[in-house]
């Protein structure tokens, strides 16, 4: 993701690609983490609450690592909300659910753009010029790194979201042994991505449901045409 911003054809597209990602993340990683913490919430832990992430604030929520790799990779991530299961019902499931939201409200994000992207994009066809162009650039590529912070975040090994949801299919003691070992997997997770074996088959695969998504919301267009 980083050789594409330098592989740009201009440097208007160039900064179009930056400003999406600086939009990314101050606008939808605090979206995407205030998704954990009103989960969390209306499930009964108001541990989000308490510490102050029940909030739309991105200051609340930014990361700097995870804000880098927005920049580097087109993966990234946020602070972690903090969450206690014991707060819930079924300690497990109300995991699950509350770390499930934040991949849904990126991907819900994704789909937005990519409706506002295929509008700019009949707007360029119809002569709209440099700004519809601009607009149609910005929102896709809004739309893209929201669909790679899904599909990254989906990823089933701690402390990444799917980690959470991977809890209601294996063991108990699977799953808590496997977290003692959190710090030093997400390590190597990084280490992978940033060597391009785990980025291509993220790219792919985030890729083709842009296409779907684009697909989708380029429907009611086609009938304007």
């Amino acid at each position: 993701m980083l050789l594409d911003l330098f592989r740009s054809d201009s440097y208007l597209d160039l900064i179009i690609k930056l400003m999406a990602r600086v939009f990314v993340v101050f606008c939808t990683l605090p979206i995407h983490e205030f998704a954990h913490a009103l989960t969390a919430d209306r499930l009964g832990d108001d541990t989000p609450r308490l510490k102050g992430r029940l909030t739309l604030n991105p200051l609340a929520h930014l990361n700097l690592l995870g804000s880098l790799m927005i920049f580097l990779v087109g993966f990234g991530y946020a602070e972690p909300v903090p969450v206690n299961p014991r707060n819930f019902k079924n300690p497990r499931g109300g995991m699950a659910i509350t770390a499930a939201a934040g991949p849904l409200s990126n991907l819900v994000m994704a789909l937005f753009f990519a409706l506002v992207t295929n509008a700019s994009k009949l707007w360029v066809v119809t002569g709209g010029g440099t700004l519809a162009s601009v607009c149609f650039s910005f929102f896709y590529f809004a739309a893209v790194i929201n669909i790679n912070l899904a599909v990254f975040n989906l990823i089933p090994v701690p402390p990444l979201d799917g980690s959470r949801i991977l809890n209601l299919i294996i063991p108990a003691k699977y799953y808590f042994a496997i977290m003692k070992y959190e710090r030093y997997i997400m390590i190597g997770v990084l280490v992978i991505l940033f060597t391009g074996i785990l980025s291509t088959p993220l790219a792919f695969l985030s890729s083709s449901i842009m296409r779907g998504f684009m697909w989708l919301t380029g429907l009611p267009f086609n009938l304007v045409r």
